[in-house]
């Protein structure tokens, strides 16, 4: 739905973005993400047609964005960090405003009432917006990028001002969304892309640095085989049951975290998994195991990781 094949983008002798390529099928839910300055803006405002490459291209559903820029924009939603909002009209005189504007051809009321519904505008559809709060703003800005049904949703910055009740619905807004649209997401909360995207791409310094999941991109930068376990009984009696197990590095003792039991870091060697063996070793010596998790890197990690 999306292709981008080696971007560039120079304004003077500055390299923005450096030669970058990716592709988001129809129905993903991506993750767009780089610190400050590095480029990230300029590639998102090149998708929308806002900005000229240098070189490369950029087609949205095979229309290239240059070339063919009334078709392929047909096709883009876009919602900016400061969404494009008329103060001085109300939310329903605003969506009547974009949907003549797209040149949409979907019944207007329906469609119209259909996206306030989804956003959860419909209670404030008379009001101007100018008299809105900044969470009502966002959203009436989500609503305008999805007049006409357009098949990629670009969003940067979709829950700025929400609060957490408002930023869960407009998660499930954009994950319903996910099904049918391609979407692709900006934020500076993590968390947030974590939860939503099902892929996640990191630029910095205008090159492409990390393009996947995010668990296969903590697998990659980190070759530690850790997790933490909780079992019930005395520390020095679980530790004897556990050291004599083969493929152990090391075990930390973290101390008593739950009356009864004691937590302990355990990382294995690289491609070992221990976990049966320490099921049996603590089964055997009648030891409880109460939670056993890996430490799987964060996303805050693996992007702190890829972008220092």
């Amino acid at each position: 739905m999306v292709e981008i094949k080696n971007l560039t983008k120079k304004y003077g002798d500055k390299l923005a973005v450096d030669n970058i390529s990716f592709s988001v099928p129809k129905g993903e839910i991506l993750g767009f993400l780089g610190p400050n300055g590095a480029g990230k803006s300029t590639t998102m405002n090149i998708l929308t047609g806002y900005l000229s490459c240098t070189s490369g291209e950029v087609k949205i559903d095979g229309y290239d964005i240059l070339d063919n820029p009334i078709e392929a924009k047909k096709r883009i939603g876009y919602l900016p960090e400061h969404p494009p909002l008329y103060m001085d009209m109300t939310v329903s005189e605003y969506l009547d405003f974009v949907y003549e504007l797209k040149g949409a051809t979907e019944d207007k009321k329906e469609h119209l009432d259909k996206i306030m519904e989804a956003v959860k505008i419909t209670d404030v559809k008379d009001r101007l917006i100018s008299n809105l709060s900044k969470g009502y703003k966002q959203r009436v800005g989500l609503a305008q990028a999805m007049v006409g049904s357009p098949e990629v949703l670009i969003l940067d910055e979709p829950t700025v001002g929400l609060d957490p009740k408002q930023i869960i619905e407009i998660r499930d807004v954009i994950k319903k969304l996910g099904k049918d649209h391609t979407v692709i997401l900006s934020s500076h909360i993590l968390q947030e892309v974590n939860a939503i995207c099902e892929r996640v791409i990191i630029i910095n310094n205008g090159r492409l640095v990390a393009s996947d999941t995010a668990e296969n991109l903590g697998k990659s930068i980190s070759n530690e085989n850790k997790f933490q376990l909780r079992v019930a009984g005395d520390e020095r009696t679980i530790l004897d049951a556990l050291e004599n197990i083969a493929g152990i590095k090391y075990i930390k003792s973290l101390g008593r975290k739950e009356t009864g039991s004691i937590d302990f870091i355990i990382e294995a060697e690289p491609n070992m998994d221990v976990r049966t063996p320490i099921f049996n070793a603590l089964a055997q010596n009648s030891l409880p195991i109460l939670a056993m998790q890996a430490m799987d890197l964060s996303l805050e990690d693996i992007f702190l990781e890829v972008t220092q």
